[in-house]
């Protein structure tokens, strides 16, 4: 049985994905920052559960070698990402606002990605690595402007290491969720509520962790095996330009 490794698994998009691949026979490792989240979801599944926090580089290994202790690691999903504590317009930005983003969505991901794929470069079997960015990493929000920035350094991410191992038979893609119904737009729901019932998604709802987990599995299991530094935007339409 191979290993997928999941950051963020304790809701929404990374719950969501970490039982899609149960469902493919992967043993799922995954990380979370709370130390008792509500798991009984996986109560049916080849799941563990590690507390830790990916911009930590002691954490990053506790994930990583807890995994490695399973098998050989086919998959890394890296979902894990928060958006800042309190949103203030760019020109108001603070510095712990930017390092606190920063550091979980983009070096976290970056160098959780980094000790992965030199894994899966010593097993020498391939894998897929996809990373989980957002619709913000091409889409201007003025009020929280850290995390566009930290999303747009996950595409770059993705594009290098599709690059640099794509000779290993490692592919490298991203995702590009829009407004999907999780923790982190509960805070907002109102505001996009009416937003959506005023047209900016197309297909006319909120997408669902669901939604992007499908994705995830069919960039892992060879649905989309020929893809490879890529971004799949799932976001019901809404980074059409209309008229």
């Amino acid at each position: 049985m191979k290993v997928a490794i999941v950051t963020g698994v304790a809701g929404g998009i990374g719950k969501a994905s970490a039982l899609a691949l149960a469902k493919k026979n992967y043993k799922i490792v995954g990380m979370g920052r709370s130390e008792n989240p509500d798991l009984s979801d996986f109560d049916q599944v080849d799941f563990t559960y590690v507390s830790g926090d990916i911009s930590v580089a002691e954490d990053r290994k506790k994930l990583f070698d807890t995994a490695v202790s399973f098998g050989e690691i086919g998959v890394l999903v890296n979902v894990a990402g928060v958006a800042p504590k309190v949103r203030r317009d760019i020109l108001e930005m603070t510095e712990e606002s930017y390092d606190y983003v920063m550091g979980i969505n983009t070096k976290g991901t970056l160098f959780l990605t980094q000790m992965v794929a030199n894994e899966m470069i010593k097993q020498g079997k391939g894998g897929s690595i996809v990373n989980i960015s957002s619709c913000s990493a091409y889409t201007s929000s003025v009020s929280r402007g850290e995390y566009c920035i930290s999303k747009a350094g996950v595409g770059m991410i993705t594009k290098l290491f599709a690059d640099r191992l794509a000779d290993e038979r490692i592919t490298v893609n991203e995702i590009c969720p829009g407004i999907i119904a999780t923790g982190m737009t509960e805070a907002v729901k109102e505001k996009y509520d009416k937003l959506i019932d005023g047209g900016l998604v197309p297909l006319g709802r909120w997408g669902e962790p669901e939604d992007i987990a499908k994705a995830v599995v069919a960039l892992c299991d060879g649905t989309l095996g020929f893809m490879t530094g890529g971004s799949l935007i799932l976001d019901g339409g809404m980074h059409i330009r209309r008229l």
